[in-house]
């Protein structure tokens, strides 16, 4: 990490006045170099308190991603990347992979320019009032498997509202999250593929989640917002750590969780399959987060992948 991001890893810890000799002494550097990063983070957003003879303190509640606060949250020790603002998470992280970067990596953006969403269309992503970012995995797994990922996304998202805020969200199959009957968080799954051993090389899991967004464009319909006071910060990486906990596990372990929380069991729906609306009743969610339906003729169907929506009386 740089001296800032240090200097700010140790303010959020500390509980009282730290002083710019020890913070110097501590990194290796010259006070004034830790006054200039003290100075940066202020600019950046961060309430930071200097008295003389005692030091510089933190103010506690503030709402700043940042590499440094995210990772002091993660219980795993993975890439960090953040941005105040980047075309899209997802995309940007195709172009790393693309460049041959290894590992597990999280790209967090305060803003996208160019969201975007399943079936090709975008994800409305303003700046300070929402969360975007993308986590990749690297399940080494059959593609059969990979693709419950999008089922664990969901959860870990609700898991980490629950955890954090007195909100009660449910899941809209296949991966929105919903609250009060609107829709507050968007997730796009997409695989990278090995095709020489069959297996999936990387899982690339985005996700979008409008905290204060109100003022939706005209052509987004349904949407709202989780509208609770919260460290944006600690709630990305309270759900990146669900997300490796399930990755790292078997997956069938969260699926309970998942049908608990649906949106959609025993409502009348529709779905698209190949360019045909068909009406159905959601029935259940198998092991593997397919949603069986009930035709009109009686008909069992399990779906895997696709849209749906429920049928309003």
């Amino acid at each position: 990490m740089s001296l800032k991001e240090d200097v700010l890893f140790e303010l959020m810890a500390a509980e009282k006045y730290i002083s710019g000799q020890e913070l110097a002494e501590k990194y290796g550097k010259s006070r004034a170099a830790v006054w200039k990063a003290v100075k940066t983070l202020s600019k950046e957003g961060y309430i930071i308190t200097a008295v003389t003879n005692k030091g510089y303190i933190l103010k506690k509640g503030n709402d700043i991603l940042s590499k440094a606060e995210i990772s002091l949250y993660l219980e795993r020790d993975i890439d960090v990347m953040c941005f105040a603002s980047i075309d899209s998470t997802n995309s940007y992280a195709k172009r790393l992979l693309a460049e041959g970067k290894q590992g597990e990596f999280l790209i967090c953006a305060n803003e996208q320019t160019a969201g975007r969403g399943r079936q090709g269309k975008s994800f409305y992503s303003p700046a300070h009032t929402g969360v975007y970012f993308t986590l990749v995995t690297r399940p080494q797994t059959s593609l059969q498997n990979a693709v419950t990922a999008t089922t664990a996304a969901a959860t870990a998202v609700c898991k980490a509202i629950e955890k954090l805020t007195d909100k009660n969200p449910k899941i809209k199959w296949v991966n929105d999250v919903y609250l009060d009957g609107k829709k507050i968080c968007g997730i796009l799954t997409e695989a990278v593929t090995d095709f020489e051993t069959g297996t999936v090389d990387s899982v690339i899991i985005g996700i979008g989640i409008n905290i204060k967004t109100s003022d939706f464009p005209n052509d987004i319909e349904g949407a709202g917002c989780l509208d609770a006071e919260i460290n944006r910060s600690r709630l990305v990486a309270e759900i990146v750590n669900e997300l490796l906990e399930i990755s790292a596990g078997d997956h069938r372990r969260f699926i309970d969780y998942y049908r608990s929380h649906s949106l959609v069991i025993g409502q009348k729906i529709k779905f698209i399959e190949n360019g045909k609306i068909t009406p159905a009743t959601a029935v259940e969610i198998d092991d593997r987060g397919g949603l069986t339906v009930r035709l009109a003729n009686g008909e069992l169907k399990t779906l895997r992948s696709g849209e749906i929506s429920i049928r309003r009386q």
